[in-house]
Order: structure tokens, then C-alpha cells, then sequence
């Protein structure tokens, strides 16, 4: 029996809608509404445009679907299973259970298919942003005369609360600007969200403001006909802007009781409303999971179909690569095979001792030479580039109208920054980087937290990493940044001590694109210039692979009486106090700890090495919240830090007014020393604090900014 095509499509339609309302009634949780309302527009995308492979989802030239709207999850795995991909009915009878492919919001690297991780609303949309980009930029650096190996779309199924949050409009303006023509945004508008009616928060007129920022945008009424959807795919294909479609549809589409209602948003429906709702499509109440054959039969064309697209890709790569060996070559390496190049870090440069350089310059300098090497070397700044230092010199910029320049212009667009570098990041091809100051890590935090959770090789230049960028004052001045960041699993923080330190971080963050699971890696860069220390040109670059290493030893091999630990700009004080303590005859050892989250990777011999139990005397010295340091100076040793925030001033004036000095390190060594000193310790001055508010008392000047761990007085902390 032959069904009719019209037939046939609201089938197959169907069955996406009854098998995502069965896994979240399964689950007990989820979101059942929007698959319901977006089946239609997803089933359209996937069986008339998207050019993808089930059975070699890592293709390089598949386009990209991304589902920013994640909480309609099941959408996503339901199409996964039909088409072919390796995701079974027992999968999709496993939603939101513990190990299964098919956790609450997508996980990329989890579920053959999915090509991001999305959930938190908006950052889908960046990662798009992100994966246009990287299309656009692979293609002008490969493509030559007719042989396109780089030629595919970027597709992204958004929601209303995606649109409303801020990482969107900012990586939208950015599109619009750059011009992405093959990026294609799919809003299901169904003007609901979880709290009720968007009309409660919500009255813009999106597609003016898309259409603001440069975007071609434009309005399916009915998201049930697959003909002027169609339509308008085909539209915004022809257009040479980025389009959105505004397709309305009906959350909880088919529900007697939940249709156009938040109750069908994150929550099953109920079995009784299951019921109802399977026999408005006109199914079979009592059969759950069911894929009738005729449906199966016309999504698995596309395992063919796509085994044809990608044997087709191959031949035409075969031609150019004999045409193009130098490019094909270095095309299988970055975006096949994600290797490096053989000699990659050879010319990077050694700093000699006493050059007076800040770590942003030296980050600077080796930028230049890995981006010679590295071709893939692929970043830019929020509108911070001249002091970031993060721009490849004479390399251009990309542009609408030059997608070759290898210079990203973010502009003040932290968050979807973050978001869309981590959208180069799945797309694969690149080594994205980018860079604001450290303070403002803040603006990105989330992006950066997904980067970790998902394993994404971004690197982060953030400079200006302390109290010491002076006059700009504490609205600018990291404090709590640096606990902050290395509380983030995964995330590997690095603070270089100076510039043979800063190259050391840099070969680190590029080597760990080789590593299983990889991930981000953040470099905390100063502004003010740093002396280059004896040691670092010889013991840096393996010292930073481990995170923390000796970097002076007490003279003639004595034992060391007291350990001093830095990082960053205040390693030299660590420095300098322990050459003035060897003056006074204290064997004092200076470790370089630059990165907690390498150093805690390494075996218990080699921590022990460096920071042997037998020697309780300990300090650390960093410019930030003493938080964290009490596990590498114990209970016996004082930590030289930061607990309140900064001040206005030139730097060398900060650092002598809070206690951040060679004698002050070296007065707290000897307290340690004799025992009269243990735990944080204040600052000589207080910083900034606020301004007493009516009814509370105002701290005494010896109060502000010290840490008590063992007050008797319960108002103190």
C-alpha cells in the first residue's frame, strides 16, 4: 500500500511528536511542548535540506544543526533515532536516566549527532555564530578555483527564551555585521514560556530588531505548513545575509487540555492527557514508542542519501588534492585528524635575565611566532586587542567582504565571544582564542563554564590580572577571579610568572588540544612589566606541564627551612624574600605554582618533591583572595594575599600600600618560621570598601580586608 505524500509527511511528523511526549512521560521529566509544536519545521529542515550522514556523523562538509533550544531535547534524539544515527529506541526509552545517550539537554561528544551543548537559552545561537564563522573562514583559506571542499550551512532551531537573553543579541549583531549568509535560525514562535504568555515579559518586535542588525528575516504563520516553510528556507538560502524565520507554531500541539499552554512546557503531560493526545493524531493510545514502518522507512533515506553526499565530497577531495597536495594535506591534518604540525613551538623565544617585559607582551611575541606555525591559530578580542595584544600582525581582519583575515573584531561582546569561540571549537578546523581583561571573565563565565563541561580546546587571553593595572582602580582589579576560575572543573588556569613562564603557558594551552578529554585553558597576563627570573628559561616550559616546579633551591642543596610559593606577577617577591632570607642564612626554596589544575594531575611523588611534607614552614604570595591556598601552605603556613578589593592608584603605589613587598614576604616567612604567624594575613592597608549603609556598624580600620579563621567574635569572618 502506497501512502500519499501528504499523508506521509504528517506520519512521520507524528511519530517525532508521540515519541518525544513517551520519553519525558517515561522520564517522569522534561519538555514535551515544543517538540510537539516544532516537529513539523524540524522534520522539513531534516528531510529536504540538511545535507548530513548518519552513518559518518563527523564529516567534515555535513551541515550543522544545532538545537539551542535544548530543553526540547527530545526533538533532537527522536530525529537522531529515525534517521539512522546510533541512537536506539532503547536510548529514547532511557531519556534522563543515568548513563544513558540521551541526557536531559544534549551533550556533544555523548550523542552521535549532536553538534554542541546546549540548555543554558542563547548559547546555541552563539555557537552557531561560531560554527558560520569557522565555515566562512575554512572556505576562503581552502577553497580555490571551483573546488569547494568547504561548502555547507549552519542551521539552528532557537526559542523565545534563547532570544531574550543577552549572548544572543549579542551574537546576532556580530552576524549581522559579518554578514553570515549561511547561517539559517529556525524561531519557534510560539509565544510561551515557562512562567506564561511571553506577552508578560515580552512585546519587542523581534523581527524589526533582526532585521536591525542586518539580518533577512520573515514569518511562517502556520508552523503545520511544510510548503511555506519550505518556502521560506528557500528564501533566506537565496539572501546574502543571515536569516531568521519566525515560523508560529503551537506548544503542546494536539493536547486538548495543554495546547498553547506553559503547563505543556516542562512537564509531562500525564498519561491520561497522553492518551488524548495520541487520539487526536489519531494513534493508538496503548502503544508507546511506536514507529510505524512506513515512517521509519522514508527518515532512513537518509543513511544512503548521505553515504552518496559524503562519496561524492571524497571524489571531489581527490581531485583536489591532486590538484592542491600542500592544502589537502594540511586540510586532513587540522580538520580530519586534529593533529599539529611537526615543529610547531621550534621558534619560540627565550627571555634572557633582568628583561623587563609584562606577560601580555611576551604573549604577544609568541602569538607571532605560533601563528606562523599554526595556520589554525584563529582569535581575536572584545574590543580590547591594543592591550590584550592579541591581534596576528599584518594578517588582516574577518570581515563581510574578506572571510581570509585571521583577526576576529568581537567588540564589546564578551559573553558572545565566549559563546561563539566555542562554536569555532566544535566546528573543528581552528584553535580559537580571544581575550578581554580578567576582571571581565565575569561577562563570559558561562560560555566558559560549557567549554570545560563539554571538552572544548579554547584558550583564553585575559590580561591585566590584578591590582597591579593601577589607576583604572578596583572596578577593573581581579580579586576573587583567580578562586573563581580554578574552581571551574576542567578549566585549566594558568598565571605565568614572567615571560619565559608566559611562553611556557602558551605551548601548554596549544599541547592540550592533543589531550583526552581536552578543554579551555585561561592565561592571566599582566599589564606592568615583570623582571625575568633566573631559572625560567631553563625550567619553565616542563615546569608549566606540571603545573609547579622548583624554581630556586636553597643554596649549596641545603634542606629547605621555609618554602615560598608564587604566581604571576608576585612570583618575584617569592623571589627576591628568599634571596634576602639566604642573606640571613635560612634555607628558603621558591616554588613557581602557576597552574593548581596541572599541578594536582601529577602523581603524589612528584607533589611531594616539591612541596615535601617535612617542611610545614610555607608561604604563599599572590595578589588575590586568599581562598584555596591553605592546601599548598597547610596548616603550619601563612598566605600573603588579597581579601578585599583594590584602589586607584599608579601600581607600585598598590602593591607597597596592601604589603605586597620583598620584606613583607620576608617578615612573614620568619613569623612562620618562630610560629607567631599562621593562616591570611591583612594587608597593610585596607582597599575600597563600601560605604556603611544606615543601621549597620562601620568596620574598624584594623577590620577591613582581614581574614580571621579562628575569631571568637561570630560578626567577624
Amino acid at each position: 500500500m502506497t501512502i500519499a505524500t501528504e499523508t506521509l509527511d504528517r506520519l512521520a511528523i507524528d511519530t517525532i511528536r508521540t515519541l518525544s511526549i513517551d520519553g519525558v512521560q517515561k522520564a517522569g521529566s522534561g519538555h514535551p511542548g515544543a517538540p510537539m509544536g516544532a516537529a513539523p519545521m524540524a522534520y522539513t529542515l531534516w528531510t529536504r535540506f540538511l545535507r548530513h550522514a548518519p552513518s559518518r556523523p563527523d564529516w567534515p562538509d555535513r551541515d550543522r544543526f544545532v538545537l539551542s533550544a535544548g530543553h526540547a531535547s527530545m526533538l533532537l534524539y527522536s530525529l537522531l533515532h529515525l534517521t539512522g544515527y546510533g541512537v536506539s529506541i532503547e536510548d529514547l526509552q532511557s531519556f534522563r536516566q543515568w548513563g544513558s545517550k540521551t541526557p536531559g539537554h544534549p551533550e556533544y561528544g555523548l550523542t552521535p549527532g549532536v553538534e554542541a551543548t546546549t540548555g543554558p537559552l542563547g548559547q546555541g545561537f552563539a555557537n552557531a555564530v561560531g560554527m558560520a564563522i569557522a565555515e566562512a573562514r575554512l572556505a576562503a583559506e581552502f577553497n580555490r578555483n571551483q573546488h569547494d571542499i568547504v561548502d555547507h550551512w549552519t542551521y539552528m532551531l532557537c526559542s523565545d527564551g534563547d532570544l531574550q537573553e543577552g549572548i544572543a543579541s549579542e551574537a546576532a549583531s556580530l552576524a549581522g555585521h559579518l554578514r553570515l549568509r549561511k547561517l539559517i535560525t529556525l524561531y519557534d514562535d510560539n509565544h510561551v514560556q515557562l512562567d506564561g504568555p511571553t506577552s508578560m515579559a515580552w512585546s519587542e518586535d523581534v523581527l524589526g530588531r533582526f532585521e536591525a542588525y542586518g539580518w533577512h528575516a520573515t514569518r511562517v504563520e502556520d508552523g503545520n505548513d511544510l510548503e511555506a516553510i519550505s518556502a521560506a528556507i528557500e528564501e533566506a538560502r537565496a539572501d546574502d545575509r543571515p536569516s531568521l524565520i519566525a515560523v508560529h507554531t503551537h506548544i503542546g500541539f494536539g493536547s486538548p487540555n495543554r495546547q498553547d499552554s506553559q503547563k505543556a512546557h516542562g512537564q509531562p503531560l500525564g498519561a491520561d492527557e497522553v492518551r488524548l493526545v495520541k487520539e487526536a493524531y489519531g494513534w493508538d493510545p496503548d502503544k508507546t514508542f511506536y514507529v510505524p514502518d512506513e515512517a521509519r522507512d522514508l527518515f532512513r533515506r537518509a543513511i544512503p542519501a548521505g553515504e552518496d553526499l559524503v562519496a561524492a565530497w571524497e571524489g571531489a577531495f581527490d581531485e583536489y588534492a591532486t590538484a592542491f597536495p600542500t592544502l589537502a594535506a594540511q586540510f586532513r591534518r587540522r580538520v580530519v585528524e586534529r593533529r599539529l604540525p611537526d615543529g610547531w613551538d621550534k621558534g619560540l623565544k627565550t627571555y634572557t635575565v633582568g628583561d623587563q617585559i609584562a606577560t601580555r607582551n611576551a604573549s604577544n611575541e609568541t602569538i607571532q611566532t605560533l601563528a606562523e606555525a599554526l595556520p589554525a591559530l584563529f582569535g581575536g578580542a572584545a574590543d580590547l586587542s591594543e592591550s590584550n595584544l592579541t591581534d596576528v600582525k599584518d594578517a588582516g581582519s574577518f570581515e563581510a567582504d574578506d572571510a581570509a583575515g585571521r583577526n576576529l573584531r568581537f567588540g564589546v561582546r564578551e559573553h558572545a565571544m565566549g559563546g561563539i569561540a566555542n562554536g569555532i571549537a566544535y566546528h573543528d578546523g581552528f584553535i580559537p582564542y580571544v581575550g578581554t581583561f580578567l576582571t571581565f571573565s565575569d561577562y563570559m563565565r558561562g560560555s566558559v563554564r560549557l567549554a570545560s563541561l563539554t571538552g572544548l580546546h579554547v584558550i583564553y587571553v585575559w590580561t591585566h590580572d590584578s591590582v597591579g593595572l593601577g589607576e583604572d582602580g578596583p572596578t577593573h582589579q581581579p580579586i576573587e577571579h583567580y578562586a573563581a576560575l580554578r574552581a571551574m572543573p576542567n578549566l585549566w588556569f594558568i598565571r605565568p610568572g614572567d615571560a619565559n613562564e608566559a611562553v611556557a603557558a602558551w605551548a601548554l594551552a596549544i599541547e592540550r588540544r592533543l589531550e583526552d578529554p581536552s578543554g579551555p585553558v585561561a592565561l592571566s597576563l599582566t599589564r606592568q612589566k615583570l623582571p625575568t627570573l633566573a631559572g625560567t628559561a631553563e625550567k619553565a616550559r616542563e615546569g608549566l606541564r606540571r603545573g609547579g616546579y622548583i624554581l630556586r633551591d636553597a643554596n649549596g642543596g641545603k634542606a629547605p627551612q621555609v618554602i615560598l610559593i608564587g604566581t604571576g606577577s608576585e612570583l618575584q617577591l617569592a623571589f627576591g624574600a628568599a634571596e634576602a632570607l639566604e642573606d640571613d642564612g635560612i634555607a628558603a626554596r621558591v616554588v613557581s605554582l602557576p597552574c593548581w589544575e596541572r599541578f594536582e594531575a601529577q602523581d603524589q611523588a612528584y607533589r611531594d618533591f616539591v612541596l615535601p611534607a617535612s617542611v610545614g614552614a610555607r608561604v604563599s604570595v599572590e595578589a588575590g583572595v586568599s581562598l584555596g591556598w591553605d592546601r599548598w601552605v597547610g596548616p603550619d603556613g601563612a598566605i600573603v594575599g588579597l581579601d578585599h578589593y583594590g584602589a586607584s592608584a599608579p601600581a607600585g603605589t598598590i602593591f607597597e600600600r596592601f604589603g605586597f613587598s620583598v620584606d613583607r614576604v620576608v617578615d612573614v616567612a620568619r613569623g612562620v618560621l618562630d610560629g607567631s604567624v599562621r593562616g591570611p594575613q591583612p594587608t597593610l592597608e585596607p582597599g575600597h570598601l563600601p560605604a556603611p549603609r544606615r543601621g549597620h556598624p562601620t568596620l574598624a580600620h584594623g577590620d577591613a580586608g582581614v581574614s580571621r579563621t579562628n575569631s571568637t567574635d561570630p560578626g567577624h569572618s
